[in-house]
């Protein structure tokens, strides 16, 4: 989703400067791009748009890649996102002869753990700077904070490099945004600001930025408290403070946020009870509160066509019973609820919810019937392990999507629906530590299931039978993990052709007759684990 956000905020201002583009660029602009090409080291066979810069000077430069024009053919937006630029880049740079930029991309390459140049706060035309992804590191320069006319500012990154990682200190946050009046997108994803541990709220105080709208600071060893001051933010939509220690509860007003569409608060410390009506906003569509194993809380009654689509809330002390009134999220494509407190029965409603892809109940305390999620038909991950309903009554045509089912670890009773086989697409199937019962056939696997990757179905009082034909058998998926302890096994499988297999378990069988040499030859080599497994000599 973060990925997402940023192409689509980047994208926009793009958009509008393509519609200024000129007919002929002037020769001074063309002649500092060539010198600009010059000046980087790149890899050419990566390059979309760098290698196809032309030093002939019929060509017209503003049809280049990644080059934006004015009426007048100055280079005024520069797009050089993921062109493979290796090395460092100083304040001697041709770059900062291209005076008129208004758009500077460079994210997504390798600048070589390099300081940012301060000659970057000499573009005072710049309204979108993104440097995310680069390999820059050390202290920001200050003279970004001359940069009075920018709404986008992305210095972040996907990592933490420890000491090579940029950082705040002098100057901080707050001396960084005071001036920066127009700023609407703010990412700065896992930058230092720990000199500014317990007072960036107020640096971000709405007399800086009245009309800030995205703001991105996980990762960016922040502390707590969370102050009241963040609450007059009130253009906000995006919040993501992941992965910082707040050690605080979550005030009241994150409900004021009326545009708020996403809040990520995941690995936060969080104490206290969680608002309901932060989770009742009409416009809120990702709320991400998890491994906060403090916090509490419990679901609402959600209002009808709610614009939720991923309830993220595993790992805390979340409770009670999921409402019917979940049925109402029609765009919920996602519920990760795992090791919570949650209770009571699974809504039926949940199978109404058309756009579900992912669904995570496992280890709370629910009972009753699992739903069918018949009308499910975008639903790829199930993951009900540890909750002890009762098997679902899957309807499998319409299932089509699944890659993954885990009911591991319940009481579930009764034959392994034959439906499970019709599930062409899986590739993860966990049973184990079950009551099944009945038979299950191997060919049922090579016929229908060859997808399958990882099997368990240890631990279960049925009997896998084993086919006749060892050439048949030979056709079994190829596995990386299998696992079928206890499953009265009476002979081995046919695992020659088992190329790709590195975790197996058959103990706790009635295998007779000798180990085949060949057990030892499976996986060419990846079996990394093998559990010793016990077998009676003729």
């Amino acid at each position: 989703m973060r990925t997402h956000l940023c192409f689509y905020f980047f994208f926009i201002p793009f958009c509008l400067f393509l519609l200024n583009v000129s007919g002929q660029c002037r020769d001074d602009q063309r002649s500092l791009l060539i010198q600009l090409k010059d000046s980087f080291p790149f890899a050419s066979a990566i390059s979309n748009k760098l290698a196809s810069w032309s030093t002939n000077v019929t060509t017209d430069c503003c049809i280049w890649g990644g080059v934006t024009c004015s009426s007048i053919g100055q280079v005024i937006g520069l797009d050089l996102n993921s062109e493979a630029i290796l090395g460092g880049i100083d304040d001697s740079n041709v770059l900062f002869n291209l005076t008129n930029l208004q758009s500077l991309n460079l994210a997504a390459n390798n600048f070589n753990f390099t300081q940012i140049p301060s000659r970057f706060g000499s573009f005072t035309s710049l309204s979108h700077l993104n440097l995310s992804n680069s390999g820059f590191s050390g202290q920001i320069p200050g003279e970004l904070s001359q940069l009075t006319s920018l709404q986008t500012l992305d210095l972040s990154s996907l990592f933490s490099y420890g000491n090579r990682s940029l950082k705040l200190e002098t100057p901080n946050l707050t001396t960084l945004v005071q001036n920066l009046t127009r700023l609407r997108y703010l990412y700065l994803d896992n930058v230092n600001i720990s000199s500014q541990k317990f007072d960036w709220c107020q640096g971000l105080s709405s007399s800086s930025l009245p009309n800030l709208e995205v703001l991105s600071l996980s990762n960016c060893q922040l502390s707590g408290p969370l102050d009241d001051s963040l609450g007059e933010l009130q253009s906000l939509s995006i919040i993501r403070l992941a992965l910082n220690k707040l050690s605080s509860p979550v005030l009241d007003f994150f409900a004021n946020f009326k545009n708020l569409t996403v809040l990520n608060l995941a690995s936060c410390n969080l104490t206290g009870t969680f608002p309901k009506k932060v989770l009742q906003l009409e416009s809120l569509q990702i709320i991400d509160l998890s491994v906060n194993t403090n916090l509490y809380g419990s679901l609402p009654d959600f209002p009808m066509n709610g614009s939720l689509q991923s309830l993220v809330l595993s790992n805390t002390n979340f409770s009670g019973e999921i409402p019917q009134s979940i049925g109402n999220l029609k765009n919920l494509y996602r519920i990760e609820l795992h090791t919570t407190n949650f209770s009571g029965e699974i809504p039926q409603s949940m199978g109404n919810l058309t756009q579900l892809s992912y669904l995570d109940l496992s280890s709370n305390k629910f009972v009753g019937e699992i739903p069918s999620f018949k009308l499910c038909k975008n639903l790829s991950h199930i993951d009900l392990s540890r909750i002890e309903g009762f098997l679902p009554k899957f309807s499998n045509p319409s299932l089509i999507s699944l890659d993954t089912l885990d009911l591991s670890g319940n009481k579930l009773e009764g034959e392994v629906p034959k439906s499970f086989f019709e599930l062409r697409k899986l590739r993860v199937l966990l049973l184990s530590s079950n009551n099944l019962s009945g038979t299950v056939r191997t060919i049922d696997f090579q016929d229908r299931l060859s997808n399958l990757t990882i099997l368990d179905l240890s631990f279960n009082n049925f009997t896998i039978t084993t086919s006749v034909n060892l050439t048949l058998e030979s056709r079994l998926p190829k596995f990386s993990s299998l696992k079928l302890a206890s499953c009265n096994l009476k002979k081995f499988l046919n695992l020659r052709n088992q190329t790709r297999l590195i975790n197996l378990d058959l103990s706790d069988n009635k295998i007779e007759g000798e180990i085949p040499k060949w057990i030892w030859k499976v996986g060419n080599g990846s079996l990394s684990y093998m559990k010793p497994f016990y077998f009676t000599r003729y």
